[in-house]
């Protein structure tokens, strides 16, 4: 399997310099003892901007881990929908990084939200490729007045991340200048007792929701959708 390249970058820098904190420590020890106060402080200073970036690099390539690779069209999420009373329903969320949820929406459709990263041609060429992430999953009226007045029902599928890339793109630009693009997508369905559902990304960052069988697509047309 090929290395995350945009992953490992950060990474890479997060040990580096984690490394040249590890030695500043020691300077700054040394001197202190030697009773160099200032040229302490100095290093002091500098352990702190390194230690700094160290936690901003690990951060920043968690938050990448965070994504899933998309290529050509790729597999998002299976989802299978189950009545348990008047517009409730349980779903189980089968994702593609081998993960599931089991949730529980009101509504006639369900709804699946992910984002999408790409990056610039620069980066591309040194082997970055697009990545997506799910973000939540949610009950659908298809009445607006309805809608108005219930409470919706919404999950979230992707879980606390201490540095968000996308949040870090929105408010620091200039910090990310090999992001060419960052937006979102959705798609919806409507939930069927015993429907199956299968959802992709193509690579231009549509999410597709399809029937995962025949019997699900008979489903949907008996229904009238």
């Amino acid at each position: 399997m090929m290395p995350d390249i945009p992953a490992l970058i950060p990474a890479i820098a997060a040990a580096l310099f984690g490394l040249a904190s590890l030695l500043q420590a020691f300077a700054v020890r040394r001197r202190w003892r030697d009773r160099r106060r200032l040229s302490a402080c100095h290093r002091g200073a500098w352990l702190l901007a390194f230690l700094l970036i160290t936690l901003l690099s690990a951060g920043l390539s968690t938050s990448l881990r965070g994504y899933q690779r998309l290529v050509a069209e790729a597999p998002v999420a299976d989802i299978q929908v189950r009545a348990v009373a008047p517009n409730t329903w349980a779903l189980r969320v089968d994702l593609a990084d081998g993960t599931h949820e089991t949730v529980q929406l009101s509504g006639d459709d369900w709804q699946l939200d992910a984002r999408v990263i790409k990056w610039t041609p620069r980066a591309v060429t040194l082997g970055a490729e697009p990545l997506y992430r799910v973000e939540r999953i949610s009950g659908r009226w298809r009445n607006a007045a309805v809608a108005q007045t219930q409470p919706p029902s919404i999950v979230d599928l992707a879980g606390d991340n201490v540095l968000d890339l996308w949040q870090v793109k929105r408010r620091f630009p200039a910090w990310l200048p090999f992001v060419d693009a960052d937006f979102g997508s959705a798609t919806y369905m409507p939930l069927i007792d015993g429907a199956r559902y299968r959802v992709s990304l193509a690579a231009a960052g549509g999410l597709v929701a399809r029937p995962a069988d025949p019997a699900t697509a008979e489903l949907i047309k008996a229904s009238g959708w």
